[in-house]
């Protein structure tokens, strides 16, 4: 739980403080209080922070949205329903006007932040302009949902008290995962969810255990900062959910499936958008030379063009999600379109500069798909199997599903539905939906290339984004390492284990006779079996296996001509520290290995070059 710590130590030469900062580093050298004493310290300041800076981003939201809406359409209604068109195009002029003045704070780069060994300054008028951004944006119509912002509000706040302290890197992206489940926790009165949040989606494999403590005691304050000023209640209003036959729940299958669909097409319409608007999409090259401040005005335009035959699109649409899930009866006809509609206003408002979240969106999408559903069964479904739930319960669970499939986050929607509901009995129904849902994404991954959105195409901008880009430009076979540790899958076990600690070799590769990879091993493996075989056979008697028995046959790899990002998320999704490079044609080739600290360090060699480039033309 030592949060803090890392460079809080007694200077070896007395220094006069110069700023705030230092007086508080010099301060807490002095008193020198606990890990336990820091992390509650740090929980209040993130969680009390981002639970304010929600309250007042919510309640900047609702001012954009009156003076807009109310007071400006009130003036110019008269003269035609086309006014509507200028309520966007006035909050994408503004926005643009930000993107101008702020791009730093702004743009899809997060400015090399966690990039190095230590943190590095970020301006504190960026969580300020992010939230005035997200405030108008929202406001005036844009198509996207207030939880993005929200997030990196209250991981802005985490990163100004990492940077304050001069926290390591691995310090800050904890303070950076409280601040993210403060963030979520506040602006949907969803603690819990908030908290899965920042360990599935922010901080990945980051997590620790030590860390919990601070997570959870952020999203905890941030909650009951927000529900003393906002109330206590959830963000929907939503109906009792009922289970009506305890065959149901295979219909829930059919809605999983079809989420996966809705998901897919979501995700990549927003990657096209966004393509489409740096002009790396046929036909569209003129957008990428139209200026970027005002690039969300033509954004909104196309928003209040559209909110002109549909205007339940405009905004977060949390009036029309409630409206679908308390049962207000809607024509499929104009379910159907809805669904489209947000589909394409939300790509518009994320790729032209818009300042919003993706969650809010797929929600919606999720209760249109589900209330369409519903419907549909309804009408099919024989008179003998017609007592199901009705639309709205299906409305519900359509809503966790997509919204899971869309972010990569199952366990986040499976608990934020379920305090939004309260209700226990539509966790099963809710399990099975996701869970079909994000295997049908991941399926159509697998058999299509197709990728999922990231946190900065979710409209969040939290993770090292020019690290990332340089590991997207970099070949596996620049970086990877041919010089490796093999063991023939007939060597004894304990003969294996003797070679590893005299190579001091974390995982080695195991080839069969014809120098064929079968596996590889771990020295975990080894110790593991090697107890295991201990408790079971007397001491008289010796241990036979051999690494046939121990090794693991199913192996992640990596191909040459591959980006270094793709076998990092690879990696990361299994917590392993190599991945086998083999041939395309012949999988079970080796020619080479890729280690993890190959590849940090190639990210940061990368970046020092392009840093250097200009000084080393000049010379």
């Amino acid at each position: 739980m030592a949060i803090l710590t890392s460079r809080v130590l007694l200077p070896q030469r007395f220094k006069p403080p110069s700023s705030l900062s230092d007086r508080l580093t010099s301060l807490l050298n002095r008193l020198q209080p606990s890990p336990e004493v820091l992390a509650i310290a740090s929980a209040l300041f993130i969680g009390g922070g981002s639970g304010l800076a929600i309250v007042l981003f919510k309640y900047s939201i609702e001012l954009c949205r009156s003076l807009t809406f109310e007071t400006l359409i009130g003036q110019i209604s008269a003269w035609g329903n086309w006014t509507i068109v200028c309520v966007p195009i006035l909050g994408g002029l503004i926005v643009g006007l930000l993107h101008w003045r702020f791009p730093d704070f702004l743009g899809q780069e997060f400015s090399a932040l966690l990039s190095s060994t230590r943190v590095q300054k970020i301006s504190p008028l960026r969580p300020a302009i992010k939230l005035l951004a997200a405030a108008v944006s929202l406001g005036t119509g844009a198509s996207l949902g207030p939880e993005g912002p929200s997030v990196e509000l209250g991981s802005n706040i985490g990163i100004l008290l990492g940077q304050s302290f001069q926290v390591s890197k691995d310090r800050c992206r904890l303070l950076i995962g409280a601040g993210a489940a403060a963030g979520l926790a506040a602006g949907f009165n969803a603690p819990i969810a908030g908290v899965f949040f920042a360990l599935e989606v922010v901080l990945g494999t980051a997590f620790t255990t030590p860390a919990a403590s601070l997570i959870l005691l952020s999203a905890v304050i941030s909650a009951l900062i927000a529900q003393t000023v906002l109330g206590v209640h959830p963000a929907f209003d939503l109906p009792t959910y009922q289970v009506m036959s305890h065959w149901e729940w295979i219909y829930y299958v059919g809605l999983g499936l079809l989420a996966s669909i809705v998901s897919t097409a979501y995700t990549q319409a927003i990657k096209l958008v966004q393509a489409c608007f740096r002009g790396e999409v046929a036909g569209f090259a003129l957008l990428a030379k139209f200026p970027k401040a005002l690039q969300p005005a033509l954004g909104g335009a196309c928003i209040g063009v559209m909110a002109l035959q549909l205007p339940q699109i405009l905004g977060i649409g949390y009036g029309v999600l409630e409206a679908i899930l308390c049962g207000e009866q809607f024509p499929l006809p104009l379910l159907g379109l809805l669904l489209v509609a947000k589909v394409i206003a939300t790509s518009i408002s994320l790729g032209s500069g818009l300042v919003g979240g993706v969650f809010a969106p797929a929600m919606f999408l999720g209760a249109c798909l589900g209330a369409i559903y519903g419907n549909l069964l309804t009408v099919i479904l024989p008179t003998w199997l017609s007592e199901i739930a009705p639309p709205p319960a299906y409305a519900m669970v359509g809503m966790a599903a997509v919204l899971a499939g869309s972010v990569k986050a199952p366990l986040t929607a499976i608990l934020l539905l379920f305090e939004l509901t309260q209700n226990y009995l539509i966790v099963l129904p809710l399990m099975v939906a996701v869970g079909i849902s994000v295997w049908g994404v991941e399926l159509f991954k697998s058999s299509q290339a197709i990728q999922g959105l990231n946190l900065q195409q979710m409209g969040i901008n939290l993770q090292p984004q020019d690290e990332l880009e340089v590991l997207q430009q970099v070949p596996i076979a620049v970086v990877m390492n041919r010089s490796y540790l093999t063991l023939p899958v007939s060597m004894s076990l304990l003969q294996a284990g003797k070679t590893m600690l005299r190579h001091k070799c974390h995982t080695a590769l195991v080839l069969d006779e014809t120098e064929q990879l079968i596996g590889i091993v771990t020295l975990a493996d080894i110790r593991r079996a090697i107890l295991q075989a201990e408790s079971e056979l007397d001491r008289t008697d010796k241990i036979t296996q051999t690494l046939r028995d121990i090794s693991t046959a199913e192996v992640l790899y990596a191909y040459e001509d591959e980006p270094v990002s793709e076998a990092l998320e690879r990696m990361g999704a299994r917590g392993l520290y190599l991945l086998p490079v083999v041939a395309r044609d012949r999988p079970r080739k080796i020619l080479g290995v890729i280690e993890r600290h190959q590849i940090e360090l190639a990210g940061n060699l990368a970046m020092t070059e392009a840093a250097l480039h200009p000084y080393l033309s000049q010379a």
